[in-house]
């Protein structure tokens, strides 16, 4: 929570959530302080989630999450918000103080994806300087042989890890201890156990070990661990988070011995870096995706670094793994439209059809890029030159043409078996499409591709149409709110701070100071209780019960409430008069005078007056005196006010 006069509350006065929130995702202008763009917390075709600039809050009318900048950054980067407000305060230039957290195990996670930060960074550099070295020739003349320049290669960090075990490892051991080493992904190591009797001394040794004393339960001798580079002899690639922080690397082995083990090497998972959930390239395509509004996918880093080189920059790699939910996701921040050019082999195909799905399934508009057989987007591109990339690029298919295409080749359709095998391979993708029409109009669309006259295919693919295998998200109800409510609640949460009740305060010129309608909202809540049995009860109730130094969102309230709240400050265009809200004030004594009518009415039918008036008569006289009343009240014009 940001209080006034932390540093939190400073960061949060000079942070713009519009601008903040629009480095992730894709926001156009709504309104005249709203803006909007797809949630990246659900998947979703239509924009639902909305930001404030003026309140700087956020909030999805599909999902529900609503916030300030810092849950948002805390939600998106999933870190703790310590580390989200200082990750705002870096992307604002504002010096840092030392960081505090609520717990000792938060302040080590958080110490720990510090630390694995900085030992990427003093890596990334190691690397580069190694390149720049003699030892480094074999490498450059292997990346200048790939088409990349000088320029390409400093601007993607590209480096060399020399073929030792500890050149690395001793250059970062008097800045990181072991368990940072460990934690980083960089190394490897092994145990030694057969030593034993000679005194042993923990720590790093001249012989290139990391000695570790752990007994064994048997005689209790040490053992030695010895630690070593992980990359060896490998061209390296940096991995970046989407904010462009180095967390991983993949190394392309140079040697062709048996012994040198896979010919690319990615990091391990660690607490900063998880292969499902980045995207290669994400840091420095996301400005260019948004502006062009669409992605061109690729599969690995040098097709990825080629095309981004020949000029397309809103490019984007899977890095080596398969396409996942996660990475969909990420890239539906940015934009919906994605093109896929992944390797034309067997195996790519394949990689294709299963991005495909994933990507239908987000509710993506897709197109596929198919090269001639042979060629990936590098050697495309070095080979034929990018105008005949971007002539390609300008020919993608539809991806359900891409797929009927490939439906055809793989099963000749001259026979029903043929024409059975090619359904079978389409229904499941059919059945990925959220939309039932476009659903429908592809069943019709293949049918007569594939030259389906019989009626029991054409039934298939009806059904397929009329199906789904997924669920998609529904938007949680809302409560039947009058205006009057909305307009109070509005009225709570402004800014401005509520003075004493009845307490009257005038500027020194001697005129009254301009109206405050959280100032009026309040007198009367409190004093007439006008919104006791209404749906809004339990939010009103937290908004006067809420401290003024609290953000209105962070208020102690339901879910629900929270939920309510969000999408009532988001309807807030029209200015809050001291008409509008007398107005308001009016509309809620008037249903509450209804209300009371209703009870009274009751009242008078139950059998116990009807049965015996004589013994009621005092009592039946109140009622009917006080229903008189009210119907008296009701016909006042003075009482009109919004429904």
């Amino acid at each position: 929570m940001a209080n006034p006069g932390d540093f939190a509350y400073t960061v949060k006065q000079q942070a713009d959530i519009v601008r903040i929130i629009g480095d992730y995702i894709k926001l156009k202008k709504s309104g005249s302080q709203n803006f909007s763009g797809l949630c990246p917390f659900h998947g979703e075709k239509t924009p639902s989630f909305s930001v404030h600039s003026t309140r700087q809050f956020y909030h999805c009318f599909g999902c529900g999450v609503s916030g300030d900048v810092f849950s948002f950054i805390q939600k998106i980067e999933n870190i703790t918000f310590p580390e989200a407000v200082r990750l705002v305060a870096q992307k604002l230039g504002i010096p840092l103080p030392k960081a505090a957290y609520a717990t000792e195990g938060e302040a080590k996670e958080a110490r720990l994806r510090g630390q694995l930060l900085d030992i990427h960074e003093r890596a990334v550099a190691f690397f580069q300087e190694c390149l720049r070295r003699p030892e480094g020739a074999r490498t450059r003349e292997y990346l200048a042989g790939r088409g990349l320049n000088e320029e390409m290669t400093s601007k993607f960090r590209i480096g060399f890890a020399p073929d030792s075990g500890f050149l690395l490892r001793d250059r970062l051991k008097n800045e990181f201890s072991e368990d940072v080493l460990r934690e980083s992904g960089l190394f490897s190591w092994k145990q030694d156990d057969s030593q034993g009797g000679a005194p042993f001394k923990p720590g790093f040794g001249l012989s290139g070990e990391v000695a570790v004393a752990q007994p064994t339960t048997n005689d209790h001798r040490p053992t030695t661990v010895f630690m070593y580079s992980k990359f060896r002899n490998r061209v390296m690639f940096p991995i970046s988070s989407d904010a462009g922080k180095v967390i991983a690397f993949t190394g392309r082995t140079l040697s062709t011995d048996e012994k040198a083990g896979p010919k690319y090497l990615n990091s391990p998972e660690t607490a900063i870096y998880s292969k499902s959930k980045v995207l290669f390239n994400l840091d420095l395509a996301k400005e260019w995706i948004k502006k062009f509004d669409y992605a061109i996918l690729v599969e690995g880093q040098m097709d990825c670094i080629s095309v981004f080189a020949a000029g397309l920059h809103n490019v984007i790699a899977s890095s080596g793994t398969a396409f996942t939910e996660l990475q969909a996701k990420l890239l539906a921040r940015f934009s919906k439209n994605v093109v896929v050019n992944f390797d034309p082999d067997t195996a790519g195909a394949k990689a294709t059809e299963r991005t495909l799905g994933l990507l239908v399934e987000e509710e993506f508009q897709i197109k596929v890029l198919t090269l001639e057989p042979g060629f990936d987007p590098d050697l495309f591109i070095r080979r034929k030159g990018k105008e005949a990339y971007e002539d390609a690029l300008r020919h993608s298919q539809k991806y359900f043409d891409y797929l009927i295409e490939r439906a055809r080749s793989q099963f000749p359709i001259r026979s029903a078996e043929g024409k059975v095998k090619a359904v079978n391979y389409l229904l499941p993708h059919i059945q990925r499409i959220p939309s039932r029409i476009v659903r429908d109009e592809l069943a019709n669309e293949i049918a007569q591709k594939l030259s389906i006259d019989s009626a029991v295919l054409r039934q298939e693919l009806r059904h397929a149409a009329g199906t789904r295998s997924t669920s998609a998200v529904k938007a949680p109800a809302e409560a039947q709110v009058t205006d009057a409510e909305k307009i109070l609640i509005r009225a709570l949460a402004s800014t401005r701070q509520m003075q004493s009740a009845g307490e009257r305060v005038s500027a020194r010129d001697g005129a009254d100071e301009e109206f405050d309608p959280s100032r009026q909202a309040h007198y009367v809540l409190q004093n007439e209780s006008l919104h006791h049995g209404l749906a809004t009860e339990s939010l009103i109730d937290s908004l006067l019960n809420a401290s003024h130094d609290v953000d209105v969102l962070e208020i102690p309230a339901s879910e629900s409430d929270r939920r309510l709240l969000a999408a009532i400050l988001f309807k807030d265009e029209e200015d809050l008069t001291a008409e509008i809200v007398e107005a308001a004030v009016r509309a809620l004594r008037r249903i509450r005078l209804r209300r009371r009518q209703q009870e009274i009415q009751q009242q008078l039918k139950q059998p116990g007056l009807a049965a015996d008036p004589a013994q009621n008569k005092d009592r039946l006289r109140e009622l009917l005196a006080e229903l008189e009343g009210i119907s008296r009240a009701l016909r006042d014009p003075a009482l009109a006010g919004v429904a």
